[in-house]
């Protein structure tokens, strides 16, 4: 009776036993599957996490670029008002050009004419000063014409080289020049060095300067100097020729005449 009973305790501790043995074992798989879902928790915690970083960046980004635009449509605004302002008075500008125009039309017509008449009176000048470069200047008179039958020159360029040519006749007046030329002397061909001295004087000198003299305005014509000119036209043609220093020179003038 008493084995039996041994008997019965022993198969009750075997039993609780194994039954806690079980229970262990349930108790791990039950742990295992806590901490790997404690795990998934955190990794879905962690890309939820990454995910509002991301979200939160792309907020500010998208933020910063609203604000951008904001300023940037803020400068389109105040540059189109300038803009319109400007435009305004280019409008303005337009509308008095185009007046200009129509005055301008009318001008051109009345330029024309007074082209032609200062051609006129710069070839009679031309013609009744002393004959220094004179052929060059004929010359320049008779360009000056021809461009006015030119259709690819405008009325103002014409206009203005004809004041180029008469801003030329001027300076001649405050000039000194020399240039060599033929002249015919006593009857026969002689080379010569021409001296300018302004428009008060106009000599001529033989290559061998043994011959002088002066354009004599009364006559139209040459006249002979004694050889006491020789030395002061030689100077002075070397002055001309920047070959001596400028200084005092003797030179043959006529008394002015009372125009006529």
């Amino acid at each position: 009776m008493k084995k039996q009973r041994l008997k019965a305790v022993a198969l009750t501790t075997m039993l609780s036993a194994g039954a806690l043995m079980g229970s262990v074992a349930m108790a791990d798989q039950t742990l295992d599957a806590v901490l790997q879902a404690g795990q998934a928790k955190t990794t879905l915690a962690q890309d939820s996490q990454k995910r509002i970083d991301r979200l939160a960046q792309e907020t500010d980004d998208l933020a910063q670029q609203f604000k951008q635009q904001n300023k940037l449509i803020d400068d389109l605004r105040v540059f189109n008002a300038q803009m319109e302002k400007q435009v305004a008075k280019q409008l303005v500008v337009v509308q008095e050009l185009e007046q200009s125009i129509e005055k301008v039309t009318v001008i051109e017509r009345q330029i024309q004419p007074l082209i032609f008449r200062m051609l006129d009176g710069l070839e009679q000048f031309v013609n009744l000063d002393k004959p220094f470069s004179l052929e060059e200047r004929q010359a320049q008179i008779a360009m000056l014409r021809a461009n006015q039958d030119r259709a690819d020159i405008s009325v103002s360029e014409k206009f203005r080289q004809v004041l180029e040519a008469y801003k030329i006749e001027s300076a001649y007046g405050s000039t000194i020049s020399a240039y060599k030329t033929t002249l015919s002397l006593d009857g026969q061909d002689r080379e010569v060095s021409i001296l300018r001295v302004g428009r008060i004087s106009l000599m001529y000198q033989t290559t061998d300067a043994q011959a002088s003299g002066y354009w004599d305005v009364a006559q139209k014509s040459w006249v002979s100097l004694d050889s006491s000119y020789n030395a002061p036209i030689l100077k002075g043609l070397k002055i001309a020729r920047d070959q001596a220093t400028k200084d005092i020179m003797t030179m043959p003038i006529q008394a002015p005449e009372a125009a006529q």
